[in-house]
């Protein structure tokens, strides 16, 4: 596939996600202004075929990541 000059690369648009812990509906923006880039903590990409997780569920998995580690401090 080749592509054109005179065609412009667009950004991906936002994605309908669906969180792998609890099903819950939320979008994603690929181009970098997506919510989750507004967290202070951060965690390890999605493993083995699961994917991104929705704002409570990142928060409470960032909190029990933080409960485990041996000073208590967030990633």
């Amino acid at each position: 596939m080749t592509i054109s000059k005179e065609s412009p690369l667009q950004e991906p648009g936002p994605r309908r996600l669906a969180c792998s812990r609890c099903g819950a509906e939320f979008g994603c923006d690929l181009s970098g202004s997506c919510w989750c880039a507004e967290e202070t903590t951060r965690l390890p990409m999605p493993v083995k075929g699961d994917d991104c997780l929705c704002r409570e569920c990142l928060r409470k998995a960032a909190a029990e990541a933080a409960s485990r580690s041996p000073d208590g401090a967030q990633a």
